[in-house]
């Protein structure tokens, strides 16, 4: 059983989903598709966004270029973050 923190969030006509990563999945480009494609079941057919912390907090966004632009402007905590659970 895997646990992973995620949200799904309807903005201006699209509904996305955001989903918490390590650090170095962002790094590299297979590991990025590999978790893309680990998270679309839950969330099919929606535009999937990875995002990763640093050490200070500081969000990184990696996904569509217009969501990954809005999600810069606002507050991770204003995010509506739940737990999922794979079995």
């Amino acid at each position: 059983m895997m646990k992973f923190q995620g949200a799904l969030i309807r903005e201006q006509n699209v509904t996305f989903a955001i989903v918490i990563v390590k650090s170095f999945v962002l790094q590299n480009s297979s590991e990025i598709e590999r978790a893309r494609r680990s998270f679309q079941p839950f969330f099919p057919g929606r535009p999937i966004i990875l995002m990763a912390q640093d050490s200070r907090g500081i969000p990184t966004y990696q996904g569509r270029h217009d969501i990954v632009a809005f999600l810069a402007n606002i507050d991770p905590s204003r995010i509506p973050w739940k737990e999922y659970t794979i079995n």
